[in-house]
């Protein structure tokens, strides 16, 4: 067997409508297709993949130190994507990675959960980070 990529990641929520619109409205994603699964959910894509598995539950997974620190999305258009973060008022960290030639885009979901964008060095450069 050999793994190519993760293909999705699945977040339980009791808050789903607002987290469907935080990755809309800051992420970009687009809600779309989903299996007519016996429980509230949402999937969230990006282009044609759905990226984002939301479920609902009623109340909120309660976590004092999660196991999974974060997830991370490769994106282009660095300068559209900092105006969206600040039009919402997003709070985020720009970090350059030592050795990779990346930049992370360090955000939190309405829910609090970690998530980088990472776009390339040139677009960086060329945004000014």
């Amino acid at each position: 067997m050999q793994l190519n990529k993760l293909d999705h990641v699945n977040i339980r929520t009791a808050n789903l409508d607002n987290m469907v619109a935080w990755y809309r409205d800051v992420l970009g994603m687009e809600s779309g297709d989903r299996p007519p699964f016996p429980f509230p959910g949402a999937w969230l894509y990006a282009g044609d993949h759905a990226a984002v598995h939301l479920v609902g539950v009623e109340e909120a997974p309660r976590s004092v130190e999660p196991n999974i620190e974060h997830f991370a999305m490769s994106a282009t258009g660095l300068a559209d994507f900092v105006e969206r973060l600040n039009a919402s008022g997003t709070e985020f960290q720009a970090v350059r990675v030592p050795g990779i030639n990346i930049l992370q885009i360090n955000v939190y979901d309405c829910d609090g959960n970690h998530i980088h964008i990472d776009f390339s060095s040139e677009e960086a450069d060329a945004a000014g980070f």
